[in-house]
């Protein structure tokens, strides 16, 4: 995991300003006049994105005047943790929300230098005394962790990698872990997850995480483990298979949000449920027409191979079911659906309780962690009808892919008090100020924001 880039002295650091062009002139009488005339010689406008190093006395730089174009997102000013030389550097106008332009510079900072060499950032913040720095951190931490699985490639990181992943996290935080494996899948009844990854060389598992009190309310997180996902014997197209050691991304999510929550030390019963498989091929992979027996006693016919994720996630959600949680948060990067619908960068969530819905699109806004809602659309169940078995897992057509995987899901969730399901697409295909092309946390900043808030002390 990389530098946060982040410091905890309470003053000092070379002082950012960030500015709108209509700002300019105003500002001009706040600054140094040394600093105003750099400016103007060099032609500083304000523009989005613009830079200006102000050289002091001692030729080091005296100031940071950085534009903010006309329209700016709260967390534009992250760039800079990429930008600047080195030296430490505070926000001193212009920034109007100070915790997600300091969680920015943190994001920003991120560097995924597991097999490269690559100089480490220098250029440090000094985060201003009004903030939470703790959480923060935090929640940074929690994202490049995610970051950090996603990225590594499949050869590195495996289910058993993966395995190892949940252990080192549960270690830190004194947390349980108890894995189901290989055959013992089937002898305690998780036959969907066994199908799909019994053709790898990695023997499939279901990673049963548990931290916090048992009388404590109960929030359990799911996340899709798929390692490698080659479509199975509907092998994928070479450019669709490229960027599937991503397709473990529910996983890397549900792990960063479970972070954030034992760092919090919430009073809850936090249970996280990992199915882990590679879906690969040989000569005992799950073949189109299989009919597979679930935990929940569905039977389901296999329409494609290369729709495995929602398998695992049933028998997966089923087990959590069974305990009745409060609240059951399932994360995974189950659709291209999802992602023709709302694009790589507004993951789609599915849920049938209104006040759940509410609290996570207000916090998703105000969090600047982008989720919209889509409906639980019932009368397309009867696209997961099949003549041989109670239910296919994907529809005949090509029509609203990621409804229907929703609603193929909530099949096997009946008990719960409250469940929602995250389509994420884990991928930033292009750099924005605080992402650089690669693996990407999405909501797990909104669903802390839930959780804390529905059951903190």
């Amino acid at each position: 995991m990389s530098d946060l880039a982040i410091s905890a002295r309470k003053s000092g650091g070379i002082p950012i300003w960030a500015l709108k062009p209509t700002q300019i002139r105003t500002i001009s009488t706040r600054i140094s006049s040394h600093a105003a005339q750099w400016a103007k010689a060099a032609g500083f406008v304000g523009a989005k994105g613009q830079l200006c190093l102000v050289p002091g006395k001692d030729n080091n730089v005296d100031a940071v005047l950085y534009g903010l174009g006309n329209s700016f997102a709260p967390m534009d000013t992250a760039r800079l943790a990429r930008l600047l030389p080195r030296g430490e550097y505070r926000f001193e106008y212009g920034v109007t929300n100070l915790d997600l332009a300091t969680l920015g510079w943190c994001l920003g900072a991120y560097q995924f230098n597991k097999y490269k060499t690559m100089p480490q950032r220098a250029a440090r913040l000094v985060a201003d005394k009004t903030i939470d720095i703790q959480s923060i951190r935090s929640a940074a931490s929690a994202t490049c962790l995610a970051r950090d699985l996603i990225n590594t490639p499949a050869n590195d990181l495996g289910p058993e990698e993966l395995e190892l992943a949940v252990r080192t996290l549960a270690k830190s935080h004194k947390a349980s872990v108890k894995v189901i494996k290989g055959e013992a899948l089937l002898k305690q009844n998780f036959p969907m997850i066994h199908a799909v990854g019994r053709a790898s060389a990695s023997a499939p598992r279901l990673i049963d995480m548990h931290w916090g009190a048992l009388k404590a309310p109960k929030v359990t997180l799911v996340g899709k483990g798929v390692s490698f996902d080659t479509g199975g014997l509907n092998i994928k197209p070479g450019n669709s298979m490229t960027l599937m050691k991503k397709d473990m991304g529910g996983a890397a999510n549900v792990l960063g949000l479970a972070a954030m929550i034992m760092d919090a030390k919430l009073p809850v019963r936090l249970r996280v449920l990992i199915p882990a498989v590679e879906n690969s091929i040989s000569s005992n992979a799950f073949r189109p027409g299989d009919i597979l027996e679930s935990r929940k006693g569905l039977s389901v016919e296999i329409g494609n191979t290369d729709a495995e994720g929602r398998l695992i996630l049933g028998d997966a959600l089923c087990l959590a079911d069974e305990e009745r949680p409060e609240l059951l948060i399932d994360m995974a990067t189950l659709t291209g659906a999802a992602r023709v619908a709302l694009g790589p960068d507004l993951p789609p969530f599915y849920t049938h309780d209104d006040i759940l819905a509410n609290d996570i699109a207000s916090a998703a806004e105000n969090l600047y962690d982008p989720l919209w809602r889509m409906p639980l659309w019932q009368p397309y169940n009867s696209l997961l009808a099949s003549k041989t078995a109670d239910i296919n897992h994907i529809t005949s057509g090509g029509f609203a892919g990621s409804v229907t995987a929703a609603l193929f899901l909530s099949r096997f969730v009946s008990q719960t008090k409250s469940w929602v399901h995250l389509d994420v697409f884990g991928w930033v295909p292009a750099e924005k100020p605080w992402a650089q092309i690669g693996g990407e946390a999405q909501g797990i900043r909104a669903l802390f924001h839930v959780i804390n808030k529905r059951y903190a002390k």
